[in-house]
Protein backbone atom coordinates (compact mmCIF):
# COMPACT_ATOMS: atom_id res chain seq x y z
CA UNK A 1 0.00 0.00 0.00
CA UNK A 2 1.04 3.51 -0.91
CA UNK A 3 2.27 5.74 1.86
CA UNK A 4 1.00 8.55 3.21
CA UNK A 5 3.88 10.35 2.47
CA UNK A 6 4.66 9.13 -1.18
CA UNK A 7 1.21 10.60 -1.65
CA UNK A 8 2.13 13.65 -0.07
CA UNK A 9 5.11 13.81 -2.24
CA UNK A 10 2.70 12.38 -5.59
CA UNK A 11 -0.47 14.63 -4.86
CA UNK A 12 0.31 17.77 -3.30
CA UNK A 13 1.82 20.75 -4.80
CA UNK A 14 5.51 21.31 -2.76
CA UNK A 15 7.11 24.51 -1.61
CA UNK A 16 10.38 23.25 -1.88
CA UNK A 17 12.48 20.11 -2.80
CA UNK A 18 13.14 19.41 0.73
CA UNK A 19 10.14 19.17 3.05
CA UNK A 20 10.22 18.11 6.38
CA UNK A 21 8.18 15.27 6.30
CA UNK A 22 7.30 14.68 9.70
CA UNK A 23 3.93 13.01 9.23
CA UNK A 24 2.02 14.12 12.77
CA UNK A 25 -0.57 11.80 14.10
CA UNK A 26 -1.71 14.56 16.78
CA UNK A 27 -1.27 17.54 18.69
CA UNK A 28 -1.94 19.05 22.12
CA UNK A 29 -0.50 22.00 24.25
CA UNK A 30 3.49 21.97 23.41
CA UNK A 31 3.75 18.57 21.63
CA UNK A 32 3.29 16.95 18.09
CA UNK A 33 3.13 13.58 17.76
CA UNK A 34 3.66 10.95 15.48
CA UNK A 35 2.19 8.25 13.94
CA UNK A 36 4.61 5.73 16.65
CA UNK A 37 3.92 8.21 19.18
CA UNK A 38 6.79 9.67 19.98
CA UNK A 39 6.36 13.58 21.19
CA UNK A 40 7.86 16.64 19.66
CA UNK A 41 8.19 19.80 21.83
CA UNK A 42 7.25 22.47 19.35
CA UNK A 43 9.32 25.53 19.36
CA UNK A 44 7.81 27.67 16.55
CA UNK A 45 4.09 27.19 17.53
CA UNK A 46 3.53 26.40 14.01
CA UNK A 47 5.32 29.43 12.90
CA UNK A 48 3.54 32.34 15.18
CA UNK A 49 0.39 30.68 15.28
CA UNK A 50 -0.10 28.35 18.23
CA UNK A 51 0.25 30.70 21.18
CA UNK A 52 -1.40 29.38 23.54
CA UNK A 53 -0.25 25.32 22.24
CA UNK A 54 -2.64 23.27 20.51
CA UNK A 55 -6.03 22.12 20.44
CA UNK A 56 -6.47 24.57 23.97
CA UNK A 57 -9.60 22.85 25.15
CA UNK A 58 -11.34 26.32 25.59
CA UNK A 59 -10.90 26.74 21.82
CA UNK A 60 -11.87 22.81 20.62
CA UNK A 61 -14.91 23.87 22.98
CA UNK A 62 -15.95 26.79 21.72
CA UNK A 63 -15.68 25.18 18.22
CA UNK A 64 -17.80 22.05 18.82
CA UNK A 65 -20.89 24.76 20.34
CA UNK A 66 -20.64 26.64 16.68
CA UNK A 67 -20.72 23.64 14.54
CA UNK A 68 -23.81 22.83 15.96
CA UNK A 69 -25.32 26.63 14.34
CA UNK A 70 -24.00 27.39 11.14
CA UNK A 71 -21.03 27.46 8.76
CA UNK A 72 -20.41 29.75 6.36
CA UNK A 73 -23.26 31.56 5.23
CA UNK A 74 -22.82 34.42 2.86
CA UNK A 75 -19.55 36.49 1.57
CA UNK A 76 -18.14 39.13 4.60
CA UNK A 77 -20.01 42.22 5.26
CA UNK A 78 -23.73 41.11 4.21
CA UNK A 79 -25.27 38.77 7.50
CA UNK A 80 -25.30 39.33 11.17
CA UNK A 81 -23.31 36.72 12.64
CA UNK A 82 -22.83 36.82 16.21
CA UNK A 83 -19.50 35.25 16.09
CA UNK A 84 -17.50 38.03 13.94
CA UNK A 85 -19.49 40.31 16.06
CA UNK A 86 -17.87 39.46 19.20
CA UNK A 87 -14.73 39.08 17.56
CA UNK A 88 -14.27 42.50 16.80
CA UNK A 89 -15.94 43.67 19.25
CA UNK A 90 -13.23 41.90 22.22
CA UNK A 91 -10.14 43.23 19.86
CA UNK A 92 -11.67 46.65 19.50
CA UNK A 93 -11.74 46.63 23.48
CA UNK A 94 -8.14 45.69 23.88
CA UNK A 95 -6.92 47.78 21.06
CA UNK A 96 -6.49 51.68 21.24
CA UNK A 97 -9.33 53.88 20.87
CA UNK A 98 -8.01 54.82 17.31
CA UNK A 99 -8.11 51.33 16.10
CA UNK A 100 -11.81 50.30 16.57
CA UNK A 101 -12.94 48.93 13.10
CA UNK A 102 -12.07 45.40 11.79
CA UNK A 103 -12.00 43.79 8.41
CA UNK A 104 -11.95 40.03 8.90
CA UNK A 105 -10.27 37.87 5.96
CA UNK A 106 -8.71 34.49 5.94
CA UNK A 107 -4.79 35.36 6.04
CA UNK A 108 -2.12 37.55 6.59
CA UNK A 109 -1.05 38.05 3.32
CA UNK A 110 -5.22 38.75 2.77
CA UNK A 111 -4.79 41.45 5.41
CA UNK A 112 -1.94 42.91 3.53
CA UNK A 113 -3.99 43.31 0.44
CA UNK A 114 -6.62 44.76 1.82
CA UNK A 115 -4.82 47.37 3.76
CA UNK A 116 -2.42 48.29 0.91
CA UNK A 117 -5.83 49.12 -0.95
CA UNK A 118 -7.45 50.71 1.82
CA UNK A 119 -4.04 53.41 2.37
CA UNK A 120 -3.97 53.70 -1.42
CA UNK A 121 -7.89 54.85 -1.72
CA UNK A 122 -8.13 56.83 1.40
CA UNK A 123 -5.04 59.04 0.44
CA UNK A 124 -5.49 59.16 -3.17
CA UNK A 125 -1.40 58.13 -3.27
CA UNK A 126 0.13 55.82 -5.12
CA UNK A 127 3.56 55.18 -3.63
CA UNK A 128 4.28 52.46 -0.70
CA UNK A 129 7.32 52.02 1.07
CA UNK A 130 8.23 48.82 2.56
CA UNK A 131 11.74 47.76 4.11
CA UNK A 132 14.84 45.30 2.97
CA UNK A 133 13.86 42.13 4.36
CA UNK A 134 10.61 42.55 4.98
CA UNK A 135 8.04 39.74 4.58
CA UNK A 136 4.27 40.66 4.73
CA UNK A 137 3.04 37.17 2.48
CA UNK A 138 3.18 35.80 -0.73
CA UNK A 139 0.39 37.00 -2.92
CA UNK A 140 1.44 39.59 -5.81
CA UNK A 141 0.57 42.78 -3.67
CA UNK A 142 2.14 41.29 -1.07
CA UNK A 143 5.27 40.14 -2.59
CA UNK A 144 5.53 43.35 -4.34
CA UNK A 145 6.46 44.77 -0.39
CA UNK A 146 8.64 41.70 0.16
CA UNK A 147 12.37 42.92 0.94
CA UNK A 148 14.18 40.42 -1.01
CA UNK A 149 14.63 40.00 -4.67
CA UNK A 150 16.01 36.32 -4.76
CA UNK A 151 11.39 35.72 -4.27
CA UNK A 152 10.63 38.17 -6.08
CA UNK A 153 12.32 38.04 -9.38
CA UNK A 154 10.52 35.22 -11.68
CA UNK A 155 7.25 36.75 -10.81
CA UNK A 156 7.57 40.29 -12.11
CA UNK A 157 5.72 42.98 -13.02
CA UNK A 158 4.60 43.60 -9.67
CA UNK A 159 3.09 46.52 -7.71
CA UNK A 160 4.64 49.88 -9.15
CA UNK A 161 5.73 52.79 -7.13
CA UNK A 162 6.85 50.28 -4.18
CA UNK A 163 10.43 51.69 -2.80
CA UNK A 164 12.32 50.51 0.12
CA UNK A 165 14.13 52.04 3.47
CA UNK A 166 16.26 49.69 5.62
CA UNK A 167 14.41 49.14 9.16
CA UNK A 168 15.67 51.48 11.71
CA UNK A 169 17.56 53.44 9.94
CA UNK A 170 16.39 56.86 10.62
CA UNK A 171 18.19 59.18 7.61
CA UNK A 172 16.11 56.83 5.57
CA UNK A 173 12.76 58.27 7.03
CA UNK A 174 13.25 61.27 4.57
CA UNK A 175 12.11 58.69 2.19
CA UNK A 176 8.53 59.25 3.44
CA UNK A 177 7.16 62.69 1.48
CA UNK A 178 3.52 63.92 0.59
CA UNK A 179 3.48 61.04 -2.15
CA UNK A 180 3.36 58.01 0.10
CA UNK A 181 -0.01 56.42 0.50
CA UNK A 182 1.66 54.50 3.40
CA UNK A 183 5.01 52.89 5.10
CA UNK A 184 4.10 49.12 5.60
CA UNK A 185 6.91 47.70 8.25
CA UNK A 186 6.70 44.64 10.83
CA UNK A 187 6.71 45.99 13.97
CA UNK A 188 8.96 43.63 14.54
CA UNK A 189 11.55 42.19 11.71
CA UNK A 190 10.54 37.98 11.90
CA UNK A 191 11.91 36.55 8.71
CA UNK A 192 14.66 38.78 8.33
CA UNK A 193 15.85 37.23 11.92
CA UNK A 194 14.18 38.77 14.88
CA UNK A 195 14.90 42.59 14.20
CA UNK A 196 13.89 45.13 17.12
CA UNK A 197 14.00 49.00 16.22
CA UNK A 198 14.71 51.66 18.96
CA UNK A 199 12.36 53.69 20.37
CA UNK A 200 13.40 56.59 19.00
CA UNK A 201 13.37 55.13 15.79
CA UNK A 202 9.71 54.11 16.23
CA UNK A 203 8.93 57.44 17.31
CA UNK A 204 10.40 59.01 14.59
CA UNK A 205 8.58 56.98 11.89
CA UNK A 206 5.36 57.47 13.57
CA UNK A 207 6.08 61.16 13.56
CA UNK A 208 7.30 61.69 9.94
CA UNK A 209 3.98 59.28 9.21
CA UNK A 210 1.92 61.96 10.41
CA UNK A 211 3.36 64.90 9.23
CA UNK A 212 3.25 63.69 5.77
CA UNK A 213 -0.34 62.55 5.85
CA UNK A 214 1.36 58.68 5.12
CA UNK A 215 -0.74 55.81 6.76
CA UNK A 216 1.71 54.04 8.99
CA UNK A 217 0.77 49.68 8.48
CA UNK A 218 2.29 47.96 10.96
CA UNK A 219 2.54 44.14 10.59
CA UNK A 220 1.96 42.40 13.59
CA UNK A 221 1.04 39.02 12.20
CA UNK A 222 3.85 36.97 13.77
CA UNK A 223 4.51 39.82 16.55
CA UNK A 224 0.96 39.79 17.90
CA UNK A 225 -0.82 38.20 21.29
CA UNK A 226 2.08 38.29 23.57
CA UNK A 227 4.87 36.88 21.72
CA UNK A 228 6.75 39.91 22.87
CA UNK A 229 6.16 40.73 26.17
CA UNK A 230 3.29 42.53 25.27
CA UNK A 231 -0.07 42.01 23.69
CA UNK A 232 0.49 44.16 20.93
CA UNK A 233 4.18 44.56 19.82
CA UNK A 234 3.61 48.34 19.46
CA UNK A 235 2.95 49.09 22.83
CA UNK A 236 6.38 48.38 23.75
CA UNK A 237 7.00 52.08 21.91
CA UNK A 238 3.68 54.08 22.69
CA UNK A 239 2.84 54.48 19.46
CA UNK A 240 -0.78 53.28 17.55
CA UNK A 241 0.01 52.29 13.67
CA UNK A 242 -3.35 53.67 10.86
CA UNK A 243 -3.68 50.18 10.13
CA UNK A 244 -2.44 47.31 12.14
CA UNK A 245 -2.30 43.35 10.35
CA UNK A 246 -3.40 40.08 12.02
CA UNK A 247 -3.26 36.65 11.52
CA UNK A 248 -1.31 33.74 12.45
CA UNK A 249 -2.03 33.32 16.46
CA UNK A 250 -5.19 35.47 15.69
CA UNK A 251 -7.51 32.33 15.45
CA UNK A 252 -6.00 29.80 17.92
CA UNK A 253 -4.91 27.68 15.62
CA UNK A 254 -7.90 28.36 12.71
CA UNK A 255 -7.23 30.18 9.29
CA UNK A 256 -8.38 34.21 9.90
CA UNK A 257 -6.50 37.69 9.29
CA UNK A 258 -7.24 40.77 9.82
CA UNK A 259 -6.67 44.19 8.73
CA UNK A 260 -7.60 46.76 11.51
CA UNK A 261 -8.32 50.85 11.27
CA UNK A 262 -9.84 53.60 12.49
CA UNK A 263 -13.86 53.50 11.12
CA UNK A 264 -13.14 56.72 9.15
CA UNK A 265 -10.63 55.62 7.40
CA UNK A 266 -12.08 51.89 6.90
CA UNK A 267 -15.28 53.53 5.92
CA UNK A 268 -13.85 54.41 2.14
CA UNK A 269 -14.22 50.53 0.96
CA UNK A 270 -18.39 50.80 1.27
CA UNK A 271 -18.62 53.47 -2.06
CA UNK A 272 -17.39 54.65 -4.68
CA UNK A 273 -17.00 51.63 -5.44
CA UNK A 274 -18.90 49.91 -3.40
CA UNK A 275 -16.99 46.71 -2.62
CA UNK A 276 -13.63 48.02 -1.84
CA UNK A 277 -12.18 44.94 -1.00
CA UNK A 278 -14.29 41.55 -1.22
CA UNK A 279 -13.69 37.96 0.51
CA UNK A 280 -16.04 35.10 0.78
CA UNK A 281 -14.86 33.39 3.62
CA UNK A 282 -13.43 36.26 5.75
CA UNK A 283 -14.58 35.96 9.20
CA UNK A 284 -15.96 32.63 8.47
CA UNK A 285 -18.33 31.53 11.95
CA UNK A 286 -15.33 28.22 13.18
CA UNK A 287 -12.25 30.56 12.77
CA UNK A 288 -13.98 33.24 14.89
CA UNK A 289 -14.98 31.56 17.62
CA UNK A 290 -11.76 29.53 17.75
CA UNK A 291 -10.27 33.25 17.74
CA UNK A 292 -12.63 35.37 20.41
CA UNK A 293 -11.44 31.78 22.95
CA UNK A 294 -8.18 31.85 22.07
CA UNK A 295 -8.12 35.84 23.03
CA UNK A 296 -10.05 35.01 25.95
CA UNK A 297 -7.43 32.23 27.32
CA UNK A 298 -4.24 34.74 27.03
CA UNK A 299 -5.91 37.55 28.79
CA UNK A 300 -7.85 34.90 31.64
CA UNK A 301 -4.71 32.80 32.23
CA UNK A 302 -2.17 36.22 32.30
CA UNK A 303 -0.13 34.24 29.34
CA UNK A 304 1.59 37.24 28.85
CA UNK A 305 3.16 38.80 32.19
CA UNK A 306 6.23 35.32 32.21
CA UNK A 307 6.66 35.76 28.65
CA UNK A 308 9.82 38.56 29.16
CA UNK A 309 10.85 35.80 31.54
CA UNK A 310 10.68 32.55 29.89
CA UNK A 311 12.96 34.64 27.20
CA UNK A 312 15.05 36.00 29.33
CA UNK A 313 15.38 31.55 30.85
CA UNK A 314 16.20 31.02 26.91
CA UNK A 315 18.85 33.60 26.95
CA UNK A 316 20.63 32.27 29.91
CA UNK A 317 20.84 28.91 29.12
CA UNK A 318 21.81 28.44 24.97
CA UNK A 319 25.25 29.76 25.51
CA UNK A 320 27.65 27.62 22.95
CA UNK A 321 30.98 28.56 21.07
CA UNK A 322 28.60 28.34 17.84
CA UNK A 323 26.16 30.68 19.15
CA UNK A 324 27.25 33.82 17.69
CA UNK A 325 24.26 36.11 19.25
CA UNK A 326 20.62 35.26 20.60
CA UNK A 327 18.39 37.56 19.58
CA UNK A 328 15.01 38.23 19.62
CA UNK A 329 12.43 40.17 22.42
CA UNK A 330 9.79 38.15 24.63
CA UNK A 331 9.55 34.40 22.95
CA UNK A 332 10.07 36.00 19.40
CA UNK A 333 13.67 34.78 19.32
CA UNK A 334 16.53 33.28 17.22
CA UNK A 335 20.11 31.68 17.61
CA UNK A 336 22.65 33.25 15.14
CA UNK A 337 24.89 31.09 13.62
CA UNK A 338 27.35 30.91 10.31
CA UNK A 339 26.29 29.01 8.18
CA UNK A 340 22.91 27.26 6.95
CA UNK A 341 24.80 23.97 6.99
CA UNK A 342 25.10 24.68 10.60
CA UNK A 343 20.98 25.70 10.86
CA UNK A 344 20.05 22.94 8.49
CA UNK A 345 22.25 20.19 11.13
CA UNK A 346 21.54 21.28 14.00
CA UNK A 347 17.75 21.24 12.95
CA UNK A 348 17.48 17.78 12.31
CA UNK A 349 19.31 16.79 14.69
CA UNK A 350 16.76 18.39 16.87
CA UNK A 351 14.25 17.17 15.52
CA UNK A 352 15.69 13.51 15.66
CA UNK A 353 15.69 14.24 19.36
CA UNK A 354 11.97 15.46 19.74
CA UNK A 355 12.53 19.19 19.21
CA UNK A 356 10.70 21.10 16.21
CA UNK A 357 13.00 23.97 15.51
CA UNK A 358 13.18 25.84 12.27
CA UNK A 359 15.07 29.01 10.25
CA UNK A 360 13.93 32.36 8.61
CA UNK A 361 13.25 32.65 4.95
CA UNK A 362 15.69 36.25 5.23
CA UNK A 363 18.22 34.59 7.46
CA UNK A 364 19.04 31.30 7.32
CA UNK A 365 22.12 31.60 9.01
CA UNK A 366 19.78 31.49 11.93
CA UNK A 367 17.29 29.48 14.43
CA UNK A 368 14.23 30.32 15.45
CA UNK A 369 12.50 30.18 18.73
CA UNK A 370 8.71 30.86 18.77
CA UNK A 371 7.38 28.37 21.43
CA UNK A 372 3.86 28.38 22.44
CA UNK A 373 3.40 30.53 25.37
CA UNK A 374 2.81 28.19 27.76
CA UNK A 375 6.24 26.45 27.70
CA UNK A 376 7.10 25.66 30.94
CA UNK A 377 10.46 26.98 32.95
CA UNK A 378 11.12 22.69 32.76
CA UNK A 379 10.59 22.73 29.01
CA UNK A 380 12.87 25.52 28.07
CA UNK A 381 15.40 23.79 29.88
CA UNK A 382 15.15 19.97 28.15
CA UNK A 383 14.56 22.22 24.72
CA UNK A 384 18.01 23.91 25.46
CA UNK A 385 19.05 21.25 26.46
CA UNK A 386 18.83 19.04 22.91
CA UNK A 387 19.53 22.69 21.21
CA UNK A 388 22.94 22.17 22.78
CA UNK A 389 23.87 19.00 22.34
CA UNK A 390 22.96 19.72 18.61
CA UNK A 391 25.42 22.00 18.59
CA UNK A 392 27.82 20.09 20.48
CA UNK A 393 27.41 17.41 17.57
CA UNK A 394 29.02 19.81 15.47
CA UNK A 395 31.94 21.55 17.20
Amino acid sequence: MISHKELFLLNNAQTSTSPNMLEVERAAGMYLYDKSGKAYMDLVSGFAVSNIGHRHPKVLEAIRAQLDKYLHLTVYGEFVQSPMVLFAQKLISVLPEQLNNVYFVNSGTEATEGALKLAKRYTGRSGIISCHHAYHGSTHGALSVMGNEYFKQKYRPLLPDVSFMTFGKEDDLSLISTSTACVIMETVQGEAGIRVASAEYMEKLRARCTATGTLLILDEIQAAFGRTGKLFAFEHYGIVPDILLLAKALGGGMPIGAFIANREVMGVLKENPILGHITTFGGHPVSSVAGLASLNVILEEELVKDVDAKGSLFRSLLVHPLIREVRGIGLMMCIQLDSFEQVERVSKLCAADGVVIDWFLHCETALRIAPPLIITEEEIKKASAVILKALDALS
